[in-house]
């Protein structure tokens, strides 16, 4: 290896590599679940909850074979990503359309779903209505449904930021080690539907400003650290981002059109507008770590 790689926000050196060949090959029986939670052991890898990070290890080391600096033992099992990730869903619901002002249809409920009954009716509801489908997020996430008189209105659903953005980077000040460091302070939209029968005026930014009240709280409760940033990426062929722009998140400018992955420099993905909503004044000054 010439030079030193980041992969799933972790650098890695030569001697990291040498470690990671070894364990494989000392633990090549076991299988990669296994393997990839010994490495997360040995390193102290956890997430500020406590836990392992242990999708990101495995995302590390699939990403370490495909660049063919290391070689995993074989699958036990085939992974069933196409099942959760299926666009396909069987869901009931009254599609009975809703028109009216947004004053009409008060109090409006945001239910935090995550790891609640009502999970499954979101992944349900993202899978047959919005136009990218249903995929499991991976990592740290929260998913909220909006209801008004039991009826749901819309989801929204947060994940991990994006390891690197330049025109945030830039609208941040970060420095490589700074956004290493604190990258679990912003959170990303990364689903965000209004159901299709539901026509209010301002209602989207409206659950945008709701949300944004109680995410910070939420996210503490389950992953033991506040939030301080929001973001997302609105694909510019299919939308302007007006409800973000009415709920006063700050457009920072655009997107390469580059994959996760992608090493030369190739647009092989639409470019996206990127937005912001700061949750707290100092939030520069923390993720700077002043």
């Amino acid at each position: 290896m010439e030079k030193e790689l980041t992969i799933q926000g972790r650098a890695l050196s030569q001697s990291d590599i040498d470690f990671i060949r070894s364990a494989v090959q000392k633990h090549w029986e076991k299988g990669r679940k296994f393997i990839s939670r010994y490495i997360c052991q040995q390193w102290g890898w956890l997430q500020p909850n406590g836990s392992l990070k242990d999708m990101a290890c495995r995302g590390l080391l699939l990403r370490l074979e495909d660049l063919g600096l290391i070689l995993l033992p074989p699958r036990k099992r085939q992974a069933n990503n196409h099942l959760r990730n299926c666009k396909s869903f069987s869901v009931q619901v009254d599609t009975t359309p809703i028109e009216e002002p947004l004053k009409s249809i008060m109090p409006i409920e945001l239910q935090m779903v995550r790891w609640t009954e009502h999970e499954m009716f979101f992944n349900a509801l993202v899978g047959s209505y919005h136009y990218l489908g249903y995929q499991q997020i991976v990592g740290a996430h929260l998913k909220y449904i909006a209801f008004s008189h039991g009826r749901p209105l819309g989801c929204i659903g947060w994940g991990a930021a994006a390891w690197r953005v330049m025109c945030r980077d830039v609208y941040l000040g970060w420095s490589n080690l700074a956004r290493r460091q604190r990258l679990p302070l912003i959170v990303q939209n990364t689903r965000y539907l209004i159901l299709p029968w539901v026509r209010i005026p301002h209602l989207a930014s409206y659950l945008l400003a709701l949300n944004a009240k109680v995410l910070s709280l939420d996210w503490q409760k389950l992953y033991c650290h506040p939030v301080v940033l929001l973001e997302t990426f609105v694909d510019r062929e299919r939308f302007q981002g007006t409800c973000y722009r009415a709920a006063n998140w700050i457009y920072l400018g655009e997107t390469k059109g580059r994959g996760k992955y992608d090493r030369e420099n190739r647009r092989g993905k639409s470019v996206k507008a990127v937005f912001v909503y700061p949750l707290r004044r100092d939030f520069r000054r923390i993720l700077r770590g002043e």
